[in-house]
């Protein structure tokens, strides 16, 4: 049984998840398993994960049905005691899993930690913003403000995901903050303060490039405020951030002409304001 289990979904991306899955497969630690879950694909991602070799194991479902239930199908497959990610645009280096798992043996108080790491923007290596500075420990109260853990920079023990739940398939987006933030109120995140991974973005189907994510933000902090042991410095500062983020989607709905939803989010965030989850209105369906 491998000890580490490394689940990379995509979409319609072969050739990066080619480049991915080889970022994977160079590793010095061999101690693992690759699975891909191809997501409905239409492009040539069959014939491209073919000529990585017949060391991956490949999940293809019929249709798309989200990169949530994607790393959920993985992570159901999965035989590891521990559980790696990689985004199919992103790249591993070779030391990346046994650079990480020696840090986990160093720790073994943790149970999730995740690497430093460079971005790649259009082909450019770019210094990310200060805000987006990773940090190790009690992190939850940071992580409000923005995602500060990368999927492709963890490694977790999956008892976190068998005690807490994987990723929420109804988020189309943002999915990863909601689980960030459902398990670092809970545990301490590890930090090995070495850049591992290539985290490349610029591209046009980058979900985090589109209007809106606010309001999948949203939702997670609504699913945190409704966790009924969360200590209550981290309820305040949930509250806050929900205000927050319910005043700057209004703004942007506003400025859209979508008066209703600009209504019923200026509704919401009253609510939040108040601080009673029960008066919260429920949030629309979502649209494209």
């Amino acid at each position: 049984m491998p000890r580490v289990s490394v689940i990379i979904p995509t979409y319609n991306r072969a050739a990066a998840v080619q480049e991915a899955a080889a970022s994977v497969l160079a590793q010095t630690c061999r101690d693992f398993e690759l699975l891909v879950v191809d997501d409905g694909s239409t492009d040539g991602t069959p014939a491209a994960l073919a000529r990585c070799g017949g060391e991956i194991r490949v999940l293809r479902s019929q249709r798309r049905q989200g990169v949530s239930a994607a790393r959920n199908a993985g992570i159901a497959a999965a035989q590891g005691e521990w559980l790696a990610f990689l985004d199919s645009d992103d790249l591993w280096l070779p030391e990346k899993l046994v650079r990480q798992m020696a840090f986990m043996e160093a720790n073994p108080q943790l149970l999730l930690s995740q690497t430093e790491e460079t971005w790649v923007r259009r082909g450019v290596q770019v210094n990310p913003p200060l805000s987006h500075k990773k940090e190790g420990g009690r992190i939850f109260l940071r992580s409000l403000e923005r995602c500060l853990v990368s999927p492709s920079a963890v490694v977790l023990h999956r008892r976190l995901l068998e005690d807490h739940g994987g990723f929420d398939e109804e988020l189309p987006a943002a999915e990863d903050y909601d689980l960030w933030l459902r398990l670092s109120w809970r545990y301490e995140v590890g930090l090995l303060n070495e850049p591992l991974i290539i985290k490349r973005g610029g591209h046009a189907d980058q979900l985090s490039r589109q209007w809106g994510l606010d309001r999948w933000r949203i939702r997670a902090l609504q699913k945190i405020l409704a966790e009924p042991e969360l200590p209550e410095p981290y309820r305040r500062a949930a509250w806050r951030m929900l205000e927050k983020r319910c005043a700057i989607y209004a703004l942007g709905c506003e400025k859209r002409g979508k008066v209703a939803e600009a209504r019923h989010y200026r509704q919401m965030g009253d609510s939040a304001t108040a601080g009673g989850l029960a008066g919260c209105p429920g949030l629309p369906a979502y649209v494209n």
